[in-house]
């Protein structure tokens, strides 16, 4: 969410940052609201001034015996009364519909972000590993005899399209992956291990931006919770409306959620296999940090991502987002793409992005600084550590056998028991 103040003052920097997000002359019409919102505001304290000077002169007008002006000031009062009521009435609801085209508005990106469309446009920073080099032709997932254990038949008779029943060795290589991620972001990276809810209320979907911009991407329930889409949701919100003091900062936490996405905007993208599905699970890592902290937090948390894949021994390249695939809430985005021998190219399986004040402006979230003064925003970050059901499928691609079996990655050995 944005800061009223800020367009205020620099109306032409608010728009060229929106023009890079595809928004001509996003100003204009938010200013002409807020100085409507403004006028009513100033109508009611007006108007409530003259209400208490004339509520002032009515005792005297009374004890004076003069009754033609204690009537005329009691009718003033009452006027006034009703002005302060009707200008407060419209202030409310500007400032609601105020609120609703801020919220409503992407964050501005960082000046790095390379400008571009799509995801073509988005610029290689790093490659890391030699994509294995296969004496046969390599499959896809789903086409191994090892990943005879991903049933898609059996999901869509019990749940429809982009589902997938997991079982035997394949659920013990997806489990082990999840495992295997979040015992290195708490052992090694010093994550909180978090546990929250899956399903949570507008406020917190509103809070991190899924809503009200992206709720059809979203699974509600028909008594009104929404089917978190990330645990980033969950995890940011757990200092909505709180004022931490500094030293509460940086909290660092990981989760391993279920996830839920109706990919409403990805009709006959990616339907084949398990790379694009509406529940999946996720390893998920929140930062909130001091505004100063931030920056160098984003690198961090993409190293931490980065990490797992070199453990597991997958080539992976890290491009930064342009503008034009940068998401509504980011201010600069890194993903990560792993190699996937059966497809010949590298595929997303993290994102990591900062959204400096974003979030926290929508949730309420600020910190009391050490050294005194007014509380400030807190900064957030969010990130993939990672996709689980994508890590799965760039184990089976890259460790597959010419018999179609899987040479499961050393890291993971302690956690299949020799599979």
């Amino acid at each position: 969410m944005h800061d009223i103040r800020l367009i205020r003052d620099d109306p032409a920097a608010f728009d060229a940052a929106m023009a890079r997000r595809g928004l001509s002359d996003a100003s204009a019409p938010i200013l002409a609201l807020d100085d409507r919102r403004r006028a009513a505001i100033h109508a009611a304290e007006t108007a409530r001034a003259a209400q208490n000077a004339a509520s002032k002169e009515v005792g005297a007008a009374k004890a004076a015996g003069d009754e033609a002006r204690f009537e005329s000031l009691r009718a003033e009062v009452a006027q006034k009364k009703s002005e302060i009521a009707g200008a407060e009435a419209e202030a409310r609801d500007l400032d609601a519909e105020l609120g609703d085209i801020l919220m409503g508005l992407p964050n501005v990106m960082a000046q790095d972000v390379p400008d571009g469309a799509d995801e073509d446009d988005n610029v290689e920073i790093k490659r890391h590993g030699e994509p294995p080099v296969f004496a046969f032709t390599p499959k896809e997932h789903y086409q191994l005899d090892a990943a005879k254990g991903l049933d898609f038949e059996a999901a869509a008779k019990l749940s429809g399209s982009r589902f997938a029943v997991l079982t035997g060795e394949v659920a013990r290589l997806h489990r082990a992956l999840a495992q295997f991620m979040l015992d290195t972001h708490v052992t090694e990276n010093g994550l909180l291990e978090t546990m929250t809810p899956v399903l949570v209320r507008d406020e917190a979907m509103l809070g991190t931006g899924q809503l009200p911009k992206f709720a059809d991407d979203s699974y509600r329930t028909t008594n009104g919770w929404w089917l978190i889409p990330t645990a980033e949701v969950t995890l940011t919100n757990l200092v909505a409306g709180e004022t931490l003091s500094e030293a509460d900062l940086p909290r660092r936490h990981v989760a391993h959620t279920l996830c839920f996405r109706s990919e409403a905007g990805s009709a006959g993208k990616d339907t084949a296999g398990m790379l694009r599905q509406h529940q999946f699970e996720k390893v998920e890592m929140v930062s909130i940090v001091h505004p100063d902290h931030s920056e160098d937090e984003q690198l961090r948390m993409l190293g931490l991502a980065e990490g797992i894949l070199e453990k597991l021994g997958l080539a992976y390249r890290t491009v930064k987002l342009c503008s034009g695939d940068t998401g509504f809430g980011a201010r600069r985005t890194y993903d990560i793409e792993v190699w996937l021998p059966g497809q010949n190219t590298y595929r997303e399986i993290s994102s990591i992005s900062n959204c400096w004040d974003f979030q926290a402006r929508r949730m309420n979230a600020r910190f009391k600084p050490e050294g005194g003064g007014k509380p400030q925003f807190v900064h957030t970050l969010n990130g993939s550590g990672l996709a689980v059901g994508r890590a799965l499928i760039a184990v089976l691609e890259n460790y597959q056998r010419e018999d179609g079996s899987i040479e499961v990655p050393e890291v993971l050995e302690p956690y299949i028991k020799g599979i």
